[in-house]
């Protein structure tokens, strides 16, 4: 027996398509559910990947994520929409939203889009993606509305949840920028990762519930708070998105321990048309010089410099072939399978793998 599970990534795929068709998704919905979760694997984060459907079994089952539901649309001014994603499935309302905010940029050279009350919609560099291949600059800010998990700076407790910032640039031959992060050192997920895998954290990133520093992740699920990134300038951030990513066009904020078990998350997106500035062959230019220029710097750690969206394009490459799971995630997962009643014999099936539980390979 390994501590991994590898499964290739069509059929990780086609297993997690059959397990959102058998919690109830539509066809659509369970495509896209399953191309931006396994995606998020392929880029190397394994937070954000096929390790949340559990999660989202769990909040199906109390209610409070609702399949087959798309966006309205809330408001609708011009270059600027609203839409209300009714805490439908996250991967739904963040893709519905991104095709709103493509087509305004287009017609109008810039949009400004608001999501609000979606269920967690994921890895935000994948929208970011989704803007730069239509040729289009996009900034992305979100709010998440969850059991706090992360403290202010200065603070000892928990106050805020992990709050991410995207910003993707396309460039003309290529690959696009595709900066993502989230405003605490750590996001949740990663936390998990490192539980489930039976690693440590790195030091100074994580308090217990007496706000004593700790490298133990199951601290953070038994009443601790990840730090934010950068001291006071992720706590700032991170602020800042309550109120650019949700309060701006209507969606809630943080204020205070949520007694329903769900993850809520708005997004505004502003999409910005190069083209339309007469810029974008100029803006892949100054990009490479940029790059190069930065490039030149001498290596200080393994790889040397690397620019945004770099780590994610090795991943894929790195991951072509097979997915990574750690065992408990593959534990977790298959009790998914069999809680919206897929099973966890047609769940390894469907993933090309055999044996149970504790003796897959």
């Amino acid at each position: 027996m390994t501590d991994i599970v590898t499964v290739h990534p069509a059929a990780l795929d086609a297993a997690v398509q059959a397990l959102f068709r058998a919690a109830g998704s539509h066809e659509e919905e369970a495509r896209l559910a399953a191309a931006q979760l396994v995606g998020a694997n392929l880029t190397g984060h394994d937070s954000h990947g096929v390790g949340m459907i559990p999660i989202y079994v769990e909040i199906l089952q109390a209610g409070e994520l609702h399949l087959n539901r798309k966006p309205d649309t809330v408001l609708r001014a011009g270059a600027l929409t609203v839409l209300d994603g009714g805490m439908g499935l996250g991967q739904v309302a963040g893709f519905e939203a991104m095709q709103v905010a493509i087509a305004g940029a287009k017609e109008h050279g810039i949009s400004l889009t608001g999501l609000r009350m979606s269920h967690h919609i994921g890895r935000i560099g994948h929208w970011a993606e989704l803007a730069a291949a239509e040729g289009l600059v996009s900034l992305h800010f979100v709010n998440v509305i969850s059991t706090p998990v992360v403290a202010p700076f200065g603070g000892g407790d928990a106050r805020l949840v992990t709050n991410p910032v995207a910003i993707g640039v396309p460039r003309v031959g290529a690959p696009p920028l595709i900066l993502d992060f989230a405003t605490s050192k750590l996001a949740v997920g990663k936390v998990r990762v490192a539980l489930n895998s039976g690693k440590t954290l790195p030091p100074e990133v994580l308090l217990d519930a007496q706000g004593r520093p700790t490298q133990d992740p199951a601290q953070l699920f038994a009443g601790g708070a990840l730090l934010p990134f950068g001291d006071h300038k992720g706590s700032g951030l991170a602020l800042m998105c309550e109120i650019l990513g949700s309060a701006l066009f209507g969606g809630p904020v943080q204020h205070e321990v949520p007694t329903r078990r769900r993850i809520v998350n708005n997004m505004l997106t502003i999409a910005i048309d190069p083209a339309r500035l007469g810029t974008l062959d100029a803006l892949s230019a100054d990009i490479a010089r940029l790059v190069d220029w930065v490039r030149a710097s001498p290596a200080t750690g393994e790889g040397g410099v690397q620019v945004a969206g770099e780590p994610e394009l090795a991943a894929r490459a790195a991951r072509a072939d097979g997915v990574p799971i750690d065992r408990e995630t593959w534990r977790q997962l298959e009790t998914a399978a069999d809680t919206v009643g897929l099973g966890a014999a047609a769940w390894r099936a469907a993933c090309g793998v055999s044996g149970t539980a504790d003796t897959a390979a």
